[in-house]
């Protein structure tokens, strides 16, 4: 989808993001340029080759049974982020950027907008039992996901005319009720989060245009994270959204 809209010169003045928004969101900030696709393939080949989420069944046990809360350490991806964010603080991104976490302490959402970038974009992508929560300043965050997925209504907010919701393909499939045990966690999670963004997007003031670009998925993914560290399919869908969301901007353009 970035790729698609940087090649026809369009532009973010601003970037919201959130959970794995936060990581691509954070990179196109700091570089608003095409090169911006090129380290982010990077960044998710990484993923793909499982640094992040290395180990064995037996390692990922042993970090459970350790820690009682999660899978992963965050280490490996604070890694990932030091490695390709090419700036260290807000201050230093090219475009305005935000991202969310959800406060423990305070059940809410908090946006993060100075100050340290990678602290905050691990605060947002801490995914509840993969990852550890991120204490900042004496508060601990978890997935900004858990409060604001698809974040329109920020970047509205935030005096946006023109929003492109770059997002991941889910939001595409028909919901079901959950068949196993595992499946009802996530389908309750997925009717919150798709809940909030259909009232961002029916709350849309006049005036205000938003594009919500295809994943260009004839099968998107589902709702099970049993198989979170399977990222073969990643560079397939990367090509299928940018096919697809040069379609839906060459319609655009013509008035249709």
């Amino acid at each position: 989808m970035l790729q698609a809209l940087l090649e026809r010169g369009i532009r973010p003045d601003l970037v919201v993001g959130t959970s794995v928004g936060a990581i691509n969101g954070a990179l196109v900030a700091a570089d608003p340029t095409p090169s911006a696709v090129d380290r982010l393939r990077r960044v998710w080949e990484e993923l793909a080759s499982q640094r992040v989420f290395a180990g064995s069944v037996f390692a990922r046990v042993g970090t459970l049974v350790r820690t009682r809360t999660h899978l992963h350490p965050r280490e490996p991806l604070r890694d990932l982020l030091d490695t390709h964010l090419p700036v260290r603080d807000f201050a230093g991104l090219q475009v305005p950027f935000q991202c969310v976490a959800a406060s423990i302490e305070r059940a809410a959402e908090h946006w993060f907008t100075e100050g340290p970038l990678v602290e905050a974009v691990l605060a947002s992508c801490a995914v509840p039992g993969l990852l550890p929560p991120v204490e900042i300043d004496g508060e601990h965050y978890l997935d900004g996901g858990l409060v604001h997925s698809i974040p329109v209504g920020r970047a509205v907010a935030l005096g946006a005319g023109t929003v492109y919701v770059l997002h991941v393909g889910r939001i595409d499939r028909p919901l079901r009720p959950p068949a196993r045990p595992w499946e009802v966690a996530t389908v309750a999670f997925e009717i919150a989060r798709r809940h909030r963004f259909a009232a961002d997007l029916a709350a849309t003031p006049p005036g205000v245009t938003v594009h919500v670009l295809p994943a260009g998925d004839a099968a998107p993914p589902g709702t099970a994270n049993l198989r979170y560290r399977d990222f073969g399919s990643v560079p397939a869908r990367i090509e299928q959204a940018a096919a697809a969301t040069r379609d839906h901007l060459d319609r655009i353009a013509g008035g249709a």
